[in-house]
């Protein structure tokens, strides 16, 4: 089974440096609750893999950290999308962990625990170390440029190291490339009747 992944900060919400560290920090980027009700129907299992040092900093608990997941996931689900599992790194980046990206951890994991062909999933992040991860273990990867993702677009190209790396606007632009690539061209409301059109960029360096 292939699978939609999906960076947090930057991609579904507004990436805040000094972290998100409740709930009322939260903010849905615009479109991006109707991109996932479109993504939703495409049957694949929408998985969110994040970074979150903001644990090992002691910003936050992990308990604070699944109740901010717990009501985004709810009010996806409100406006008809889903997210079906989360996977988070609480690692420093000094620990030199296994599951912070750009390591693959997070991703190999999900492949483990749910049966995943990696190999024909997709990857959406706003950072080099997303893109990284994902062509690690052969990934599409699709690059936005909300949140960090135009500060990171020169590291990404550079860190793609050969394989092709797709770049949209944001995830409203990203979710209509996936919907094209599997041939559900689809409307995706309220936002104004959406015609596909190419990314913004399809690169392999």
């Amino acid at each position: 089974m292939r699978a939609i992944f999906l960076d947090r900060d930057g991609v579904i919400c507004q990436n805040r440096t000094d972290h998100i560290k409740n709930w009322n920090e939260f903010e849905f980027l615009p479109g991006v609750k109707e991109s996932l009700a479109a993504l939703s129907r495409l049957g694949l299992p929408i998985i969110l893999v994040t970074n979150q040092a903001a644990i090992g900093r002691g910003l936050l608990t992990t308990e604070t950290l699944e109740d901010i997941h717990e009501r985004m996931v709810a009010e996806i689900a409100a406006h008809g999308g889903r997210i079906d599992r989360i996977f988070y790194c609480p690692h420093l980046p000094r620990e030199n962990c296994h599951c912070r990206k750009p390591e693959p951890g997070m991703l190999l994991q999900a492949a483990q625990e749910m049966d995943l062909d990696l190999a024909g999933s997709y990857l959406v992040g706003d950072a080099a170390s997303d893109v990284q991860a994902g062509q690690r273990v052969g990934c599409h990867t699709i690059l936005v440029l909300t949140g960090r993702g135009r500060e990171q677009l020169i590291p990404a190209l550079h860190s793609s190291g050969g394989h092709s790396l797709t770049i949209s606007q944001d995830l409203e632009e990203a979710a209509a490339y996936i919907l094209a690539t599997e041939g559900a061209i689809e409307k995706i409301q309220p936002v104004d009747p959406l015609q596909y059109h190419p990314p913004l960029l399809n690169v392999r360096l």
